[in-house]
């Protein structure tokens, strides 16, 4: 069978849409992890990104600390903080968080020191607060490009988040490893399938919030 076969066999399967294995169960699962996920990283990188942005300092720190995140396996991490923590939910978002933190840490950085300084300036020279500065005239201007870091790691995580099934959870992850032990590759390709097209649709999302929360005219000047 070829890979369109093994797609419409798992699909056209009616006992793949119900029941605690069904897709709609797998999908929310996954969509769980990776909202988590995705949540405590930006939780994490955009507070950073946006101070040390405004104030022009720590980006060779933040640019170590993004290498050192790409740098580290995944899988590897997941497998240690198993070992050490044991099985459950938080040992698998700290590599996804892991994975997602750097993209986001550097995007806002960078986005918010490519902002024009001279309303900067005239803002400061106003007397506007620092805080005002950072959210009222920076963070509209950076805005399209903090939503580019949020999208990128959005789309790691979910993509990642297959690990989850390594450890006995659920998400789409289940249908690739239950699959490739059973031998069953409608299954493992259907997975795979759902997490391309999960993928997709987050690149979707982002697309519709940027065209609703980013200026026309900071869009065109993009």
């Amino acid at each position: 069978m070829n890979l369109l076969q093994f797609v419409h066999a798992f699909f056209g399967d009616g006992s793949h849409w119900h029941g605690y294995d069904g897709i709609p169960t797998r999908v929310l699962e996954h969509l769980r992890y990776s909202l988590e996920a995705l949540a405590i990283a930006a939780a994490i990188g955009l507070p950073v990104g946006l101070v040390t942005g405004h104030y022009g300092r720590g980006g060779n720190a933040l640019a170590l600390i993004a290498t050192a995140g790409r740098a580290l396996p995944t899988f590897g991490l997941l497998v240690l903080v198993v070992t050490w923590l044991g099985f459950g939910l938080g040992p698998v978002m700290i590599p996804l968080v892991v994975l997602a933190v750097p993209p986001i840490l550097v995007t806002t950085y960078e986005a918010v020191r490519s902002v024009d300084p001279a309303p900067v300036d005239a803002a400061r020279g106003m007397g506007m607060p620092e805080p005002r500065i950072l959210f009222q005239v920076e963070l509209p201007v950076a805005l399209s490009l903090i939503l580019g870091g949020l999208r990128s790691a959005a789309v790691q995580i979910v993509s990642t988040a297959t690990i989850a099934a390594y450890v006995g959870l659920g998400g789409l992850g289940r249908y690739i490893i239950d699959g490739l032990y059973q031998r069953n590759y409608e299954k493992v390709v259907g997975g795979a399938t759902l997490v391309a097209a999960m993928a997709l649709a987050t690149l979707a999302v982002f697309w519709a919030v940027g065209r609703l929360a980013v200026s026309p005219g900071v869009r065109r000047g993009t």
